[in-house]
């Protein structure tokens, strides 16, 4: 795995990455909202919704991390 690889075709896979975790995150939140919908008397897994809210955290964590190197700056960070 020593492929060199250019500036252009680097972008390009940052790019897809970012995508990939978008569309990750909107599974994930999607999820977490289907499952936060049960009704309280449903004998469903409770840690599903947990695990689901942390993956959908994880991947925008990584989607915020892609945006900056994406677009240096464009986000401010929170504090």
């Amino acid at each position: 795995m020593t492929d060199v690889v250019d500036s252009d075709e680097l972008l390009r896979r940052i790019q897809r990455a970012r995508a990939c975790a978008a569309q990750e995150e909107r599974v994930w939140r999607a999820r977490g909202d289907e499952l936060g919908r049960t009704s309280p008397g449903d004998l469903g897994d409770p840690g599903a919704a947990r695990d689901a809210e942390v993956r959908r955290v994880a991947y925008g964590v990584v989607l915020r991390v892609l945006d900056e190197i994406l677009t240096p700056g464009k986000h401010t960070a929170k504090g």
